[in-house]
């Protein structure tokens, strides 16, 4: 049976010494590595040695009693969610490491939200219980508070059966076992196989206890991992999700999948879709990782992790065969960044560096600025900057440094405008017309089409749609990416003889920025949702200042002398709030922060000044149409285009 399973936690709570001892008790390695001593088996990298944090997404295969498992180590710094997310996608159960000393901690309750919106089946270890401070009691009634009443401590069950507390949890949850538990007609296989369905259906959470770093229940735990843990994977069609994209020092791109249903073999063809195109390529190597280590294969099937060659144009969250396209990440980055380098470098070889690490990790949205002949890129936080520094520095062999990073902006519109765009100099000819209208916030930007053949050809219409998606388009305010909108192709005019390739992408793109030039336009900034516990002495002064960085939160709950904030307010006031609550809590406050998605900006006016986006002079958009007379093209203004339409 192959299962994938996934080590998750917030930094420094023990995931990578939990990973080592797995690997030791299942004989995948000899010695267990240390992070302290830089020979951890999964933290493979030598930044990550140099730092002591997981950076990158590594998997061992372990073969445990008649199983295979699939174990991959995550990374636990906040800076690095997205690396992390992209994993938890292929992972059949999660094993979250929470501290029993610190307890719950920030990145905890995001890993938990996302293991939630995946339906990852999820069981807890608590870790550090050597330490002095450690509260197993404690941590395991915070999980039931903040996280889930429906856990369950299974602390060496299978080698004393099922004590009573566990036989009431699991007959309390379902009707059949009740009914037996009231006639006193217990038995442990019935129950025992309950609880693995209710655990695989995300109905309760298994949870254990002990000291990765003294090997303290850590085998125990492992045994029951075991005993309750199941796959079940279907031959067939071939279907595989891709989570990682990598590449070999001489430039060569593998693609890391796991296959849900089917196989594959070297040399078999596979079909995907890349920006609206049909790709066929063949698969040219099949590899199996184990850390750093690989063995090559000729074929392999559903339920496996595999890492293959030969294709050129897949991406992280990538579905292959008859599956979703992609997935849709709940954690983005927020801040944009600009890469600074020196002006003797070989640009194109920047940016081509940068479009490789693009590749690998799609969050980063790395774009080259034509115009300022600058390179940006989207980032989580500063600690990712100082990687990918020293991540340039020794794959590519130059250096380069970032500047400060700003907030991402977007923009949306708040009322419904037809705008028109008309392309003809001089032997070119097409016409545009759309429909733009406000979409329900967070949902990106949506394309219909409503135009009939008998206007418009099928061939052409797809073109329209294509333009419409081949890129990010610019709001007028600041210059910031366009989202949150419905876009419909009403109709447009194609010529036999005149239109040729790129006149519709310019008609498109006119008539997008003519409709946005007569909407009242928005800007929206990112926002965090947040949760704030507290002694009830600091209350206060939490409340004045979430008023303060322009956040809202609901009616606080306390107890026991402690009270809980939820609200909501935005990246740009309360990015830096979490080190200024430790500060004046000495520590004792916590804090979780979530991205919550885009709203309206709290500070337009002021945000625009600052930017100071001159719409008028970028060159990639134009409002104004061309028209054509007496063999000469002319320019027409937005505001005077409809007018001269062809199609009205």
């Amino acid at each position: 049976m192959n299962k994938t399973i996934g080590v998750l936690a917030h930094v420094d709570a023990g995931k990578t010494t939990f990973s080592e001892d797995l690997l030791y008790h299942t004989k995948t390695v000899r010695n267990r590595g240390r992070v302290d001593h830089k020979n951890s088996y999964l933290d493979t990298h030598e930044i990550e040695k140099e730092r002591g944090i997981t950076i990158f997404s590594d998997q061992a295969v372990i073969e445990y009693k008649g199983s295979t498992y699939y174990l991959i180590d995550t990374p636990g710094h906040v800076d690095f969610s997205p690396e992390m997310e992209r994993s938890i996608m292929v992972m059949d159960y999660a094993i979250i490491i929470i501290s029993a000393v610190e307890g719950i901690q920030g990145h905890t309750e995001t890993v938990w939200q996302l293991l939630r919106k995946h339906k990852v089946p999820t069981f807890f270890f608590i870790n550090k219980t050597d330490r002095v401070g450690a509260n197993v009691e404690r941590v395991l009634e915070e999980i039931k508070i903040d996280l889930t009443p429906d856990i369950c401590y299974i602390q060496g069950f299978l080698d004393d059966g099922l004590d009573e507390e566990i036989i009431e949890f699991i007959a309390e949850r379902d009707e059949e076992l009740l009914e037996l538990y009231m006639e006193d007609k217990y038995n442990k296989d019935l129950w025992t196989d309950r609880m693995k369905k209710m655990i695989k259906k995300n109905l309760i959470y298994m949870c254990s206890s002990g000291s990765a770093l003294q090997d303290k229940g850590v085998s125990e735990f492992l045994d029951s991992i075991n005993c309750l843990t199941e796959t079940e994977y279907m031959d067939g069609e071939f279907k595989a999700r891709i989570y990682k994209i990598g590449h070999e020092n001489s430039g060569t791109k593998i693609t890391y999948m796991k296959i849900l249903s089917g196989s594959i073999k070297v040399r078999d063809e596979i079909r995907y879709t890349y920006n609206e195109e049909e790709i066929s390529e063949k698969i040219s190597q099949i590899r199996i990782y184990n850390g750093v280590k690989y063995k090559t294969v000729d074929s392999a099937g559903a339920g496996q992790l595999i890492a293959v060659m030969g294709l050129s144009k897949t991406f992280a969250g990538q579905g292959l065969g008859n599956m979703s396209k992609e997935i849709q990440y709940n954690i983005v980055p927020t801040l944009k960044s600009k890469v600074i380098f020196d002006s003797s470098l070989n640009i194109k070889e920047v940016v081509k560096a940068f479009k490789i690490l693009d590749k690998e990790d799609p969050s980063l949205k790395v774009t080259w600025e034509e115009k300022l002949q600058e390179i940006h890129i989207h980032v989580m936080g500063p600690i990712q900057l100082e990687i990918l520094e020293k991540i340039v520095k020794d794959r590519f062999g130059f250096s380069v440094e970032f500047g400060r990073p700003n907030i991402l902006y977007k923009e949306t519109i708040k009322n419904k405008v037809i705008g028109y765009g008309h392309f003809e100099p001089l032997g070119h000819y097409a016409e545009v017309h759309l429909k733009i209208e406000p979409a329900e916030r967070n949902s990106g930007l949506r394309f219909e089409n409503l135009c009939h053949v008998d206007h418009l050809t099928s061939g052409n219409q797809n073109l329209v749609r294509y333009h419409i998606y081949e890129r990010e388009h610019k709001g007028i305010l600041a210059g910031s990416p366009l989202t949150d909108v419905k876009i419909s192709l009403l109709t447009g005019r194609a010529h036999n003889k005149h239109t040729s390739g790129g006149d519709f992408r310019q008609a498109t793109y006119r008539a997008l920025r003519q409709g946005l030039e007569k909407a009242d336009n928005i800007l929206l900034e990112p926002y965090y949702d947040f949760k704030i516990k507290v002694d009830l002495d600091y209350m206060g002064r939490v409340l004045s200042d979430i008023q303060k960085c322009s956040g809202t939160f609901k009616n606080p709950e306390s107890k026991d002398r402690k009270v809980t904030i939820k609200g909501r307010a935005p990246v740009a006031t309360f990015m830096n709030y979490p080190k200024e609550l430790v500060a004046f809590t000495s520590g004792r406050g916590m804090i979780n922060l979530y991205f919550g998605g885009y709203d309206i900006c709290h500070n337009e006016d002021e945000v625009t000044e600052e930017i100071n986006y001159d719409k008028n002079a970028d060159i990639e958009y134009s409002s104004s149409s061309i028209f054509c007379s007496k063999g000469k093209g002319y320019v027409v203004p937005w505001n005077k285009a409809e007018e001269k339409m062809h199609c009205l």
